[in-house]
């Protein structure tokens, strides 16, 4: 064993300099025939690879690799300085123009930066890609968790991650922050809609979305690197506080937070993010015993833990981080971090805590085993740059008519008096509200920015233009927002109404979840008509409508469909039967909450709850 070690390292030593020479002639990749140094040989063992590639880093390589800045804060030569192991884009952040092919191009000048090293480590670049590429104009925009939790189809979540990872793969973007695995059980919470639902059970079987980003096997075909966020507890936080303190025992956390994660990692999850929140006071982001021992140890995770946006600055909850805060996280076993704009002082205080040992070398030794190791898998060395074959799969047709499935199986029928649904085609309907016309409001947010906006942000069909196509050209479809101008003449009404886009701690509810007033007067107006009345939900979580509920002839949750509001419509029309079972316990009021099944509380819908036509 030795001996063959001397060998390797001999014959490395060889063909790094033949690659070196390679490099300085043709300026591009060094492949691996014949004979390329160990490390940039595909036929090798991913592990002998990174022991290879490990024993060749200097330090300053090492901290490079866990390092991650904001890409509106780095430029492809910092990458080159620095040796930046990865770029992300948060919410919002997207290069001028914001159409695919910028991306791409964005993408490659990242990536031309970190080849320019002299190891020649490729980059991997992270995005947001929660319910589609949803910070790309013109992607498709598939339903927000919650309604895919609705569907109750693990087999449909599957094709949903392929579909995004084609797309994103088009652009470069090869690292998706996603899927959210947490266990909403409090719905004031502002990220309720990223959960698939309110028990382990359904966030763990939708982890199927996993194989679909990452393929049959990483570094297949558009293969994207999954991510099981956000670890542990942050759906269970005091008052459903974004960020806030899960203040339960540990057989609780385990029962109900951590089952999405170990099937994740069965999987074979390739990133896990920590989560903002803490448990029983201590911040994720220094919880050595839930990211090593728990999650590395015990599930036995082989993958790399990222940190949350500036997570390591809340350690100490104070602004700014210290170099305290960075020995914490990394001793934790956050092995890279995300740290937008002050990520040249997070690489001098790591340096400084690994020189005067606050922080091992084995443990950033550890730490770059496992990003590299990811990077190998991923096929990055070999194929660095974007994949613009996949380009033309960005908004295409087929992924389109794939959401516009998964809006229809998401829907959830919860009252239908005097089976006033389905709606006849070829009849009069009066469609009003805010949601009814508004592709920014249907997608919600993590859609083109972080918070998302009213408007047409981004190409699609509004759930209004839906219910024309389905109403048949023989249909009179008459749409005012507020309700002024119907009467009698109709045959029904749809009000299209909800809650405004929004995003993480904006999102949290304190002091009432209902309809606000100006949703309320629309369906007052065509109450008054004495039409049969449909009020359709565009929401992120239920709402607080028990008191409103006996003046509606029918209700349907829609939850934040997405782009292919056309979805909505094959249920009012029943092209589609309702199939969607909630994925979250219904309150009879906001008083109620937290209320999860089996808390012994009334709700007014119970956790799968759902009806159907006939």
């Amino acid at each position: 064993m030795r001996f063959s070690s001397l060998r390797l390292r001999s014959r490395g030593l060889v063909l790094g300099v033949l690659a070196a020479l390679a490099l300085a002639v043709h300026g591009g990749p060094v492949r691996a025939a014949p004979g390329p140094v160990p490390y940039l040989d595909p036929r090798l063992p991913v592990e002998d690879r990174v022991t290879d590639l490990l024993g060749r880093m200097s330090l300053a390589d090492k901290l490079g690799q866990m390092t991650q800045p904001e890409r509106r804060y780095v430029t492809p030569e910092d990458v080159t300085r620095y040796r930046i192991g990865s770029v992300l884009s948060s919410g919002g952040s997207a290069p001028s123009p914001n159409t695919p092919e910028s991306w791409a191009d964005m993408y490659d000048g990242f990536q031309r930066g970190a080849l320019a090293t002299p190891l020649r480590i490729p980059m991997i670049y992270g995005a947001d890609a929660v319910h589609g590429h949803g910070n790309v104009v013109g992607a498709t925009i598939f339903p927000h968790d919650i309604g895919l939790g609705a569907t109750r189809d693990p087999a449909l979540v599957r094709r949903i991650g392929a579909a995004t990872a084609a797309e994103m793969t088009g652009t470069g973007v090869d690292w998706n922050f996603a899927p959210c695995l947490c266990v909403a059980r409090d719905d004031r919470w502002g990220r309720t809609y990223e959960s698939f639902g309110e028990v382990p059970e359904l966030p763990a079987a939708m982890t199927t979305i996993i194989e679909g980003l990452q393929g049959e096997r990483l570094g297949g075909p558009a293969s994207v690197l999954a991510t099981a966020k956000h670890y542990l507890g942050d759906g269970g936080t005091e008052g459903g506080h974004d960020r806030g303190d899960t203040r339960i025992p540990e057989a609780e956390l385990r029962a109900v937070h951590l089952p999405p994660f170990r099937e994740a990692v069965k999987r074979g999850v390739g990133s896990v993010m920590v989560s903002y929140s803490s448990w029983n006071g201590l911040k994720m982001h220094q919880n050595r015993y839930l990211i090593t021992d728990v999650l590395k140890r015990e599930l036995g995770f082989t993958g790399f833990v990222v940190s949350d946006y500036n997570g390591v600055d809340r350690i100490d909850g104070e602004e700014g981080f210290t170099r305290a805060e960075v020995a914490a996280a990394v001793n934790a076993g956050i092995d890279m971090v995300m740290v937008p704009t002050e990520w040249r002082r997070f690489i001098d205080y790591l340096r400084d805590a690994v020189r005067d040992g606050a922080v091992p070398l084995s443990r950033v030794d550890d730490a770059n085993r496992r990003i590299l190791a990811e990077k190998f898998r991923l096929g990055l060395f070999e194929r660095p740059m974007a994949d613009r074959a996949y380009l033309r799969t960005v908004g295409s047709a087929e992924h389109r008519a794939l959401a516009r499935r998964a809006v229809a199986e998401s829907q959830v029928l919860l009252k239908n008096a005097r089976g006033v649904l389905p709606l006849a085609a070829g009849g009069r309907v009066f469609v009003a509200g805010r949601s009814a016309d508004d592709i920014g409001m249907q997608s919600g947010g993590w859609t083109i920015t972080w918070q998302g906006a009213p408007g047409p942000t981004t190409k699609g069909t509004t759930i209004l233009q839906g219910l024309r196509e389905a109403a048949g050209p023989s249909a009179t479809v008459a749409y005012s927002v507020d309700g002024t101008g119907i009467d009698r003449s109709y045959d029904a009404a749809v009000a299209v109404v909800g809650e405004k886009p929004y995003a993480e701690y904006q999102g949290d509810l304190s002091d009432g979840m209902g309809l606000d007033d100006a949703d309320l007067r629309t369906i007052g107006r065509l109450r008054a008509s004495g039409v049969p009345v449909v009020v359709v939900l565009v929401s992120g979580r239920p709402l607080d409508i028990a008191s409103e509920l006996p003046g509606w002839d029918a209700l349907v949750e829609a939850w934040l469909p997405g782009t292919e509001g056309a979805g909505v419509a094959d249920v009012l029309y029943g092209a589609t039967a309702p199939t969607g079972k909630l994925p979250v316990t219904w309150m009879r009021d906001a008083s109620q909450q937290p209320i999860n099944r089996g808390d012994g509380k009334k709700p007014l819908f119970p956790f799968g709850y759902g009806l159907t036509y006939g």
